[in-house]
C-alpha cells in the first residue's frame, strides 16, 4: 500500500479530525497484507493510530484506520448507545463493538448502516440514515440529517486536511511525521 494512498483516503484521522476512514486497497496476499499492517501498525501506534483489515474479497482489502480513544469517546454518546442497541451491539466497550461490525461486514454484502458511528459520523446523521433517509438535507463525506452548517465546515476542514497532507507528502515528509499524536 503506497503512503499516498493512506494519505488520500485517511488525513483527517491522521490529523485527528476524524474518529476513521475506511478504503479499499489491493493486496497479493493476505500474507503480504498482514505484513504490511502490522509494520505501520507498529509506525503508527505511537501516534494513536491503528489499522485494520476488516474484510478481505478478491485480492482486496477493506482496511479501518481509526484512533481507538476517540472511538471509545464516540460510542459513549447515549445517542450512539441507543443506535448500537437498536443493531444488536452489546455495551458500549469499543472493542466488542468492533468486534461485531467486523463479523457483519465479512457476512454481509452491504454496509451495515450503523458504520457511520465508527468513522466519526454525528449520531444524529447516522440516526437519521438509519431512520428518516428521505429526510437528507445535504450529502457530502456522509448524508446530513441534522447539522448542515456544521457538516459543511467539516467537509471543508477534511479537504483542506488533505489538500496539506499530499503537499506534505510530496515534500517529503513521512508518516510519522504527517500523523498528529494523540
Amino acid at each position: 500500500m503506497s503512503n499516498e494512498t493512506l494519505i488520500r483516503s485517511c488525513a483527517p484521522t491522521m490529523a485527528r479530525l476524524k474518529t476513521g476512514n475506511m478504503f479499499t486497497c489491493a493486496f497479493d496476499s493476505r500474507e503480504q497484507m498482514t505484513a504490511e499492517l502490522r509494520q505501520l501498525n507498529q509506525r503508527l501506534r505511537q501516534k494513536g493510530l491503528r489499522i485494520l483489515p476488516l474484510r478481505w474479497r478478491d485480492g482486496r482489502a477493506l482496511l479501518y484506520l481509526y484512533r481507538p480513544k476517540l472511538l471509545e469517546r464516540d460510542l459513549r454518546d447515549p445517542l450512539s448507545r441507543k443506535l448500537l442497541s437498536e443493531c444488536g451491539y452489546a455495551g458500549g466497550d469499543a472493542s466488542a463493538c468492533l468486534a461485531l461490525l467486523i463479523s457483519r461486514l465479512r457476512e454481509e454484502r452491504e454496509f451495515p448502516h450503523e458504520v457511520g458511528l465508527f468513522l466519526g459520523y454525528p449520531p444524529a446523521d447516522v440516526d437519521g440514515f438509519m431512520h428518516r433517509k428521505d429526510e437528507c438535507k445535504l450529502c457530502g463525506l456522509w448524508k446530513v440529517y441534522d447539522d448542515v452548517e456544521g457538516a459543511v465546515r467539516q467537509f471543508a476542514r477534511c479537504r483542506h486536511c488533505t489538500a496539506v497532507y499530499l503537499r506534505c507528502l510530496s515534500r517529503g515528509f513521512s508518516l510519522d511525521r504527517l500523523a498528529v499524536a494523540g
